[in-house]
């Protein structure tokens, strides 16, 4: 309901139009009585078919008003008391304790127990039912006793009573199935939320175990290069089989590798602590880029006479995390140096109004048409060698994307294969 004023109200309810539907049947089935029964009168026909006509327009006016959605011209209970009124001045003049008016007393007690609670529907059902018998004691025909009219009245006035009464039990027991049902729905609900979060729970469960399964996989993958030529270079230093500048370049490059290794494993480090990502966290400092690329492509175990630098402009010095930049061309450089046999390996880094462009070249077999997308996906590799369990590429992108960069892998003009990398950097 909305309230319009103190004395009008909305109605939105459909008991509210039932109510203004049967009140309208009612005044019809009247009207029809006294066209088949003028009798019914009781000798006052200009009378009763002008409290008929009245009511019938009244009824066909809330009936209007109520399909129309307009406010009613006063409360719904007020209606009730009106239609209580009316049906007891129809009673007194169409013979009291004999007239046909009084089966719509029921009608009204019910109105009256549903719409002003229990208590008030009984005293109301009460006095509807004292007016009958005041109805009965001044309107009855002349030949009813004044004893009977009595008893009449007063068995009207007890068994609209007792209507009113059972209409109230009927209602509170409707009223308390309500509060069950609702209670019923509100634990309904809430066993479905506890299912969702303990399926979302569940869900997070097993999505760690999955990133902690992944960064298992990267550390097998991304130490299985520094280990394996630390592991060269220690014996070959051990052996002595290198010359004096050989010696320094090697021992140049055990630090590097250290120093890599280090950074790695405070990368782990920080996972474990998070348990977020296996990726490692971030790190940036200076790098100049002509020293990366020698790094680089000394991780991936590129001969001297297969590289091919360049270096834009020279002398280039970019800040970044050079952990997960050494990372991501360590991988393409070797998927470059072991798919492309004998021929150089082509590294081209330039750094650009804070864009970083890298292109790993080589003269490959490249890739089958349509593959670009799925190789970098993981545990997916393609060719006779396949690396470690397909995760090279995989972790490229998954490293790419973590630096907002972009990885494009195009076919070679000639033949071969491009890695086109760009990541937004500050100059350092």
């Amino acid at each position: 309901m909305e309230v319009y004023g103190p004395w009008t109200r909305r109605s939105d309810s459909a008991e509210e139009r039932a109510a203004v539907v049967i009140r309208a049947a009612v005044v019809a089935a009247v009207g029809l009585a006294l066209v088949i029964g003028p009798e019914l009168a009781r000798g006052r026909p200009g009378v009763v078919w002008t409290i008929v006509a009245g009511t019938a327009l009244y009824a066909a006016a809330l009936l209007v008003t109520e399909w129309a959605e307009r406010p009613l011209p006063v409360r719904p209970a007020v209606l009730t008391v009106i239609d209580g009124l009316l049906v007891l001045v129809a009673c007194g003049l169409t013979g009291g304790a004999d007239s046909i008016f009084v089966a719509v007393l029921p009608l009204i007690a019910i109105a009256m127990s549903l719409r002003a609670g229990p208590v008030v529907g009984r005293l109301g059902a009460l006095g509807v039912g004292l007016g009958f018998t005041v109805a009965c004691v001044v309107g009855s025909d002349a030949d009813v006793p004044p004893a009977e009219r009595l008893l009449t009245g007063a068995w009207w006035s007890g068994f609209l009573v007792a209507a009113a009464v059972l209409v109230g039990v009927l209602a509170r027991m409707l009223e308390r199935q309500l509060v069950v049902a609702a209670e019923s729905r509100a634990r309904a609900v809430a066993e479905h939320e506890k299912l969702v979060s303990e399926r979302e729970l569940r869900a997070r469960l097993v999505a760690a175990q999955r990133a902690r399964l992944d960064g298992v996989r990267v550390v097998l993958h991304e130490f299985r290069t520094p280990v394996a030529s630390l592991t060269a270079l220690t014996a070959d230093l051990a052996a002595g089989k290198l010359s004096p500048s050989a010696a320094d370049s090697a021992i140049r490059l055990l630090a590097e590798h250290a120093v890599h290794l280090r950074d790695m494993l405070e990368g782990l480090a920080d996972l474990a602590v998070r348990d977020g990502s296996p990726l490692g966290r971030v790190t940036d400092r200076p790098v100049v880029l002509a020293e990366l690329a020698e790094a680089v492509l000394d991780a991936a175990a590129v001969a001297p006479a297969r590289r091919r630098i360049t270096v834009e402009p020279a002398g280039a010095v970019v800040r970044c995390d050079p952990q997960r930049l050494r990372r991501v061309l360590t991988n393409l450089a070797e998927n470059a140096a072991r798919h492309s046999g004998d021929a150089p390996v082509e590294l081209a880094l330039s750094h650009v109004d804070g864009i970083l462009t890298a292109q790993v070249r080589d003269r490959g077999p490249g890739l089958p048409p349509g593959q670009e997308g799925v190789v970098t996906s993981k545990g997916v590799a393609i060719g006779e060698r396949r690396g470690t369990a397909g995760l090279g590429l995989w972790i490229v992108e998954a490293l790419v994307g973590a630096m907002n960069g972009e990885l494009e892998l195009r076919p070679r003009a000639g033949g071969g294969l491009v890695a086109h990398l760009t990541l937004p950097l500050d100059p350092a």
